[in-house]
Protein backbone atom coordinates (compact mmCIF):
# COMPACT_ATOMS: atom_id res chain seq x y z
CA UNK A 1 0.00 0.00 0.00
CA UNK A 2 3.09 2.58 0.43
CA UNK A 3 3.48 5.22 -2.53
CA UNK A 4 -0.54 4.54 -3.65
CA UNK A 5 -3.11 7.33 -2.88
CA UNK A 6 -6.13 7.04 -0.90
CA UNK A 7 -8.77 8.29 -2.99
CA UNK A 8 -12.50 10.08 -1.18
CA UNK A 9 -14.99 10.93 -3.27
CA UNK A 10 -18.05 12.45 -3.32
CA UNK A 11 -20.58 9.84 -5.34
CA UNK A 12 -20.75 10.82 -8.97
CA UNK A 13 -24.38 11.53 -10.02
CA UNK A 14 -23.61 13.14 -13.38
CA UNK A 15 -24.92 10.71 -15.29
CA UNK A 16 -28.40 10.79 -13.54
CA UNK A 17 -31.76 12.30 -14.74
CA UNK A 18 -33.43 14.91 -12.96
CA UNK A 19 -37.00 13.35 -12.10
CA UNK A 20 -39.28 14.28 -9.24
CA UNK A 21 -38.13 12.96 -6.19
CA UNK A 22 -40.49 12.23 -3.06
CA UNK A 23 -39.16 11.35 0.33
CA UNK A 24 -41.45 10.74 4.03
CA UNK A 25 -39.46 10.53 7.09
CA UNK A 26 -40.80 9.28 10.70
CA UNK A 27 -40.34 10.14 14.06
CA UNK A 28 -41.89 9.51 17.34
CA UNK A 29 -41.41 11.89 20.50
CA UNK A 30 -42.72 9.70 23.61
CA UNK A 31 -44.24 12.39 26.62
CA UNK A 32 -43.38 10.74 29.85
CA UNK A 33 -47.58 12.13 31.55
CA UNK A 34 -50.93 13.08 29.95
CA UNK A 35 -50.06 17.29 31.51
CA UNK A 36 -47.19 17.54 28.73
CA UNK A 37 -49.95 16.49 25.80
CA UNK A 38 -52.13 19.20 27.57
CA UNK A 39 -49.43 22.13 27.83
CA UNK A 40 -49.00 21.40 24.07
CA UNK A 41 -52.39 21.54 22.70
CA UNK A 42 -53.42 24.49 25.12
CA UNK A 43 -50.49 26.46 24.51
CA UNK A 44 -49.07 26.75 27.52
CA UNK A 45 -45.44 25.35 26.87
CA UNK A 46 -42.74 27.71 29.17
CA UNK A 47 -40.62 27.90 25.76
CA UNK A 48 -43.79 28.72 23.30
CA UNK A 49 -45.78 26.94 20.42
CA UNK A 50 -44.13 23.58 20.68
CA UNK A 51 -45.19 22.34 16.96
CA UNK A 52 -44.80 26.23 14.84
CA UNK A 53 -41.51 26.06 16.45
CA UNK A 54 -40.34 22.89 15.89
CA UNK A 55 -41.44 23.19 12.19
CA UNK A 56 -39.52 26.13 11.95
CA UNK A 57 -36.68 24.31 13.10
CA UNK A 58 -37.33 21.40 11.13
CA UNK A 59 -37.33 23.46 7.51
CA UNK A 60 -34.09 25.22 8.93
CA UNK A 61 -32.45 21.90 9.76
CA UNK A 62 -33.61 20.15 6.22
CA UNK A 63 -31.49 22.48 4.16
CA UNK A 64 -28.30 22.10 5.77
CA UNK A 65 -28.11 18.89 5.34
CA UNK A 66 -25.20 18.31 3.34
CA UNK A 67 -22.99 20.89 5.30
CA UNK A 68 -23.17 18.26 8.20
CA UNK A 69 -23.73 14.79 6.53
CA UNK A 70 -20.54 14.67 4.20
CA UNK A 71 -21.39 12.26 1.33
CA UNK A 72 -24.89 14.65 0.83
CA UNK A 73 -25.26 16.40 -2.57
CA UNK A 74 -26.32 19.96 -1.89
CA UNK A 75 -30.08 19.95 -3.71
CA UNK A 76 -32.90 22.42 -4.43
CA UNK A 77 -35.49 21.59 -1.59
CA UNK A 78 -38.87 22.92 -3.41
CA UNK A 79 -40.99 21.55 -1.16
CA UNK A 80 -41.57 20.09 2.70
CA UNK A 81 -44.62 19.26 4.78
CA UNK A 82 -44.36 18.66 7.82
CA UNK A 83 -47.80 16.09 9.80
CA UNK A 84 -48.16 16.09 13.70
CA UNK A 85 -50.23 13.30 15.23
CA UNK A 86 -50.59 12.77 18.66
CA UNK A 87 -51.38 9.35 19.38
CA UNK A 88 -52.15 8.82 23.34
CA UNK A 89 -48.17 9.83 24.44
CA UNK A 90 -46.26 9.55 21.28
CA UNK A 91 -46.38 12.30 19.22
CA UNK A 92 -45.62 11.60 15.68
CA UNK A 93 -43.74 13.78 12.90
CA UNK A 94 -44.57 13.10 9.04
CA UNK A 95 -41.88 14.86 7.14
CA UNK A 96 -41.97 14.99 3.42
CA UNK A 97 -39.71 16.17 1.44
CA UNK A 98 -39.88 17.13 -2.46
CA UNK A 99 -37.31 17.77 -5.28
CA UNK A 100 -36.95 17.58 -9.32
CA UNK A 101 -33.11 16.87 -8.92
CA UNK A 102 -30.61 13.69 -9.63
CA UNK A 103 -30.36 12.12 -6.12
CA UNK A 104 -33.66 11.24 -3.28
CA UNK A 105 -34.28 13.26 -0.72
CA UNK A 106 -34.77 10.53 1.94
CA UNK A 107 -31.59 11.46 4.17
CA UNK A 108 -33.22 14.88 4.05
CA UNK A 109 -36.44 13.56 5.07
CA UNK A 110 -34.74 11.87 7.33
CA UNK A 111 -32.67 14.67 9.28
CA UNK A 112 -35.88 17.11 9.01
CA UNK A 113 -37.88 14.59 11.05
CA UNK A 114 -34.50 14.06 13.87
CA UNK A 115 -34.55 18.12 14.24
CA UNK A 116 -37.89 18.32 14.39
CA UNK A 117 -37.90 15.60 16.93
CA UNK A 118 -35.01 16.91 19.23
CA UNK A 119 -36.52 20.40 18.96
CA UNK A 120 -39.94 19.33 20.47
CA UNK A 121 -37.67 17.26 23.29
CA UNK A 122 -35.61 20.96 24.13
CA UNK A 123 -39.09 22.85 23.99
CA UNK A 124 -40.40 20.09 26.33
CA UNK A 125 -37.84 19.09 28.46
CA UNK A 126 -38.20 21.74 31.05
CA UNK A 127 -42.04 20.36 32.19
CA UNK A 128 -41.26 16.94 31.40
CA UNK A 129 -38.22 14.95 32.07
CA UNK A 130 -38.42 11.55 30.62
CA UNK A 131 -39.28 12.43 27.14
CA UNK A 132 -38.03 9.96 24.28
CA UNK A 133 -37.28 9.76 21.01
CA UNK A 134 -38.14 6.83 18.93
CA UNK A 135 -38.14 5.05 15.16
CA UNK A 136 -36.69 7.71 13.26
CA UNK A 137 -37.68 5.88 10.00
CA UNK A 138 -38.22 6.37 6.16
CA UNK A 139 -41.94 5.76 5.38
CA UNK A 140 -41.48 5.90 1.78
CA UNK A 141 -39.75 7.27 -1.51
CA UNK A 142 -40.45 7.59 -4.65
CA UNK A 143 -38.64 8.89 -7.99
CA UNK A 144 -35.46 7.81 -9.85
CA UNK A 145 -34.67 4.30 -11.41
CA UNK A 146 -36.15 2.32 -8.73
CA UNK A 147 -40.17 3.48 -9.64
CA UNK A 148 -39.16 1.56 -13.02
CA UNK A 149 -40.23 -2.36 -13.36
CA UNK A 150 -36.34 -3.42 -13.46
CA UNK A 151 -38.23 -6.61 -15.79
CA UNK A 152 -39.29 -4.34 -18.04
CA UNK A 153 -36.12 -5.95 -20.97
CA UNK A 154 -37.65 -8.80 -19.82
CA UNK A 155 -38.88 -11.02 -22.98
CA UNK A 156 -37.78 -8.38 -25.04
CA UNK A 157 -35.34 -8.71 -28.45
CA UNK A 158 -33.14 -6.34 -29.88
CA UNK A 159 -30.56 -6.08 -32.48
CA UNK A 160 -27.54 -3.73 -32.32
CA UNK A 161 -25.82 -2.29 -35.82
CA UNK A 162 -23.00 -0.24 -36.11
CA UNK A 163 -22.71 1.75 -39.05
CA UNK A 164 -18.97 2.80 -39.89
CA UNK A 165 -17.06 2.42 -42.94
CA UNK A 166 -13.65 2.32 -40.34
CA UNK A 167 -15.08 -0.30 -38.67
CA UNK A 168 -16.27 -2.59 -40.84
CA UNK A 169 -13.10 -2.10 -42.97
CA UNK A 170 -11.30 -3.68 -39.85
CA UNK A 171 -9.20 -0.37 -39.68
CA UNK A 172 -11.05 0.44 -35.98
CA UNK A 173 -12.42 -1.58 -33.06
CA UNK A 174 -16.19 -0.62 -31.86
CA UNK A 175 -16.99 0.23 -28.47
CA UNK A 176 -20.23 2.07 -28.80
CA UNK A 177 -22.13 -1.00 -29.59
CA UNK A 178 -20.75 -3.20 -27.14
CA UNK A 179 -21.62 -0.47 -24.59
CA UNK A 180 -25.09 -0.48 -25.81
CA UNK A 181 -25.12 -4.17 -25.77
CA UNK A 182 -23.58 -4.13 -22.03
CA UNK A 183 -26.62 -1.97 -21.11
CA UNK A 184 -29.39 -3.83 -23.04
CA UNK A 185 -28.35 -7.10 -21.36
CA UNK A 186 -28.24 -5.18 -17.44
CA UNK A 187 -32.26 -4.64 -18.34
CA UNK A 188 -32.47 -8.72 -19.23
CA UNK A 189 -33.43 -7.55 -23.17
CA UNK A 190 -32.65 -10.32 -25.19
CA UNK A 191 -29.48 -9.60 -27.87
CA UNK A 192 -30.27 -11.34 -30.92
CA UNK A 193 -27.50 -9.91 -32.97
CA UNK A 194 -24.85 -7.50 -33.25
CA UNK A 195 -22.91 -6.49 -36.38
CA UNK A 196 -20.64 -3.65 -38.36
CA UNK A 197 -21.91 -2.64 -41.65
CA UNK A 198 -20.50 0.54 -43.72
CA UNK A 199 -22.30 4.08 -44.29
CA UNK A 200 -24.49 2.81 -47.31
CA UNK A 201 -28.18 3.60 -46.91
CA UNK A 202 -29.71 0.67 -49.09
CA UNK A 203 -27.77 -1.70 -46.28
CA UNK A 204 -29.11 -0.02 -43.55
CA UNK A 205 -32.55 -0.09 -45.24
CA UNK A 206 -32.38 -3.67 -45.97
CA UNK A 207 -31.18 -4.70 -42.80
CA UNK A 208 -33.86 -2.43 -41.13
CA UNK A 209 -36.46 -4.03 -43.13
CA UNK A 210 -35.09 -7.46 -42.72
CA UNK A 211 -35.08 -7.24 -38.67
CA UNK A 212 -38.46 -5.71 -38.48
CA UNK A 213 -39.77 -8.76 -40.71
CA UNK A 214 -38.52 -11.41 -37.88
CA UNK A 215 -40.38 -9.50 -35.26
CA UNK A 216 -37.42 -7.81 -33.41
CA UNK A 217 -38.61 -5.57 -31.10
CA UNK A 218 -35.43 -3.07 -30.98
CA UNK A 219 -33.02 -2.14 -33.45
CA UNK A 220 -30.56 0.45 -32.16
CA UNK A 221 -28.24 1.73 -34.88
CA UNK A 222 -25.09 3.71 -33.62
CA UNK A 223 -23.09 5.96 -35.64
CA UNK A 224 -24.08 7.88 -39.14
CA UNK A 225 -25.74 10.20 -37.12
CA UNK A 226 -23.63 13.56 -37.60
CA UNK A 227 -22.72 15.85 -40.83
CA UNK A 228 -20.01 13.89 -42.79
CA UNK A 229 -21.14 12.92 -46.55
CA UNK A 230 -21.13 9.37 -45.41
CA UNK A 231 -23.93 10.03 -42.45
CA UNK A 232 -26.40 8.86 -44.27
CA UNK A 233 -28.57 7.04 -41.25
CA UNK A 234 -31.23 9.09 -40.33
CA UNK A 235 -31.84 9.84 -44.51
CA UNK A 236 -31.69 5.90 -44.62
CA UNK A 237 -34.58 5.34 -41.82
CA UNK A 238 -36.90 8.08 -41.92
CA UNK A 239 -38.41 7.13 -45.11
CA UNK A 240 -39.21 3.95 -42.85
CA UNK A 241 -40.77 4.97 -40.08
CA UNK A 242 -44.66 4.49 -39.33
CA UNK A 243 -44.48 6.76 -36.52
CA UNK A 244 -41.94 9.17 -35.34
CA UNK A 245 -41.27 9.86 -31.48
CA UNK A 246 -39.78 13.44 -30.99
CA UNK A 247 -39.88 13.15 -27.45
CA UNK A 248 -37.11 10.75 -27.43
CA UNK A 249 -34.74 12.28 -30.01
CA UNK A 250 -35.26 15.18 -27.77
CA UNK A 251 -34.30 13.85 -24.27
CA UNK A 252 -31.77 12.15 -25.76
CA UNK A 253 -30.08 15.64 -27.33
CA UNK A 254 -31.04 17.51 -24.18
CA UNK A 255 -29.22 14.79 -22.05
CA UNK A 256 -26.13 15.51 -24.37
CA UNK A 257 -26.11 18.84 -24.25
CA UNK A 258 -25.70 19.14 -20.81
CA UNK A 259 -22.66 17.23 -21.02
CA UNK A 260 -21.01 18.40 -24.40
CA UNK A 261 -21.96 21.24 -26.20
CA UNK A 262 -21.59 19.39 -29.81
CA UNK A 263 -24.22 17.45 -28.86
CA UNK A 264 -26.92 19.53 -30.68
CA UNK A 265 -24.77 18.52 -34.43
CA UNK A 266 -26.21 15.42 -33.62
CA UNK A 267 -28.84 13.80 -35.75
CA UNK A 268 -30.48 10.87 -33.61
CA UNK A 269 -33.43 9.38 -34.85
CA UNK A 270 -36.59 7.49 -33.34
CA UNK A 271 -39.49 5.43 -34.35
CA UNK A 272 -41.43 3.06 -34.69
CA UNK A 273 -41.70 0.41 -37.91
CA UNK A 274 -44.82 -1.24 -37.39
CA UNK A 275 -44.04 -2.79 -33.88
CA UNK A 276 -40.44 -2.46 -33.68
CA UNK A 277 -38.65 0.53 -32.05
CA UNK A 278 -36.09 2.00 -34.16
CA UNK A 279 -33.30 4.27 -32.81
CA UNK A 280 -30.18 5.90 -34.45
CA UNK A 281 -27.46 7.02 -31.76
CA UNK A 282 -24.19 8.90 -32.35
CA UNK A 283 -21.52 6.59 -32.99
CA UNK A 284 -18.47 7.93 -30.71
CA UNK A 285 -18.61 5.89 -27.06
CA UNK A 286 -19.40 8.65 -25.42
CA UNK A 287 -22.41 9.83 -26.87
CA UNK A 288 -23.82 6.23 -27.39
CA UNK A 289 -23.76 5.75 -23.79
CA UNK A 290 -25.17 8.91 -22.56
CA UNK A 291 -28.23 8.52 -24.89
CA UNK A 292 -28.62 4.75 -23.97
CA UNK A 293 -28.35 6.63 -20.15
CA UNK A 294 -30.68 9.36 -20.87
CA UNK A 295 -33.97 6.83 -22.16
CA UNK A 296 -33.45 3.64 -21.04
CA UNK A 297 -34.69 1.93 -19.32
CA UNK A 298 -37.74 3.97 -19.16
CA UNK A 299 -38.12 3.87 -22.80
CA UNK A 300 -39.08 -0.01 -22.71
CA UNK A 301 -42.41 1.66 -20.79
CA UNK A 302 -43.57 1.66 -24.52
CA UNK A 303 -43.59 -2.08 -24.75
CA UNK A 304 -45.79 -2.51 -21.97
CA UNK A 305 -48.38 0.23 -23.51
CA UNK A 306 -48.28 -1.40 -26.76
CA UNK A 307 -49.03 -5.10 -25.32
CA UNK A 308 -51.30 -3.78 -23.44
CA UNK A 309 -53.31 -1.98 -26.13
CA UNK A 310 -53.45 -5.49 -28.22
CA UNK A 311 -54.61 -6.94 -25.29
CA UNK A 312 -57.59 -4.72 -24.84
CA UNK A 313 -58.21 -5.33 -28.66
CA UNK A 314 -58.29 -8.63 -28.16
CA UNK A 315 -60.66 -9.05 -25.67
Amino acid sequence: MEGKPIIKKMVDITHKKSTLRIATAQATVKVSKPETIIAIENNTVPKGNVFAMSKAAGLLGVKKTPELLPDCHPIPIEFTEINYTIDGLNIIIDFTVKTIYKTGVEVEAMHGASIVALNLYDMLKPIDKGIEIHHIKLIQKHGGKSDYNKDLGQSLSAVVIVCSDTIAAGKKQDAAGKTIINKLEALAVNILDYLVIPDEAALIQEKTKMYVSRGVNLIIFTGGTGLSPRDVTPEALKPLLHRSIPGIEETIRSYGQQRTLYAMLSRSVAGMIEDTLVLALPGSTKGAAESIEAIFPEVLHLFKVAQGSRHEENK
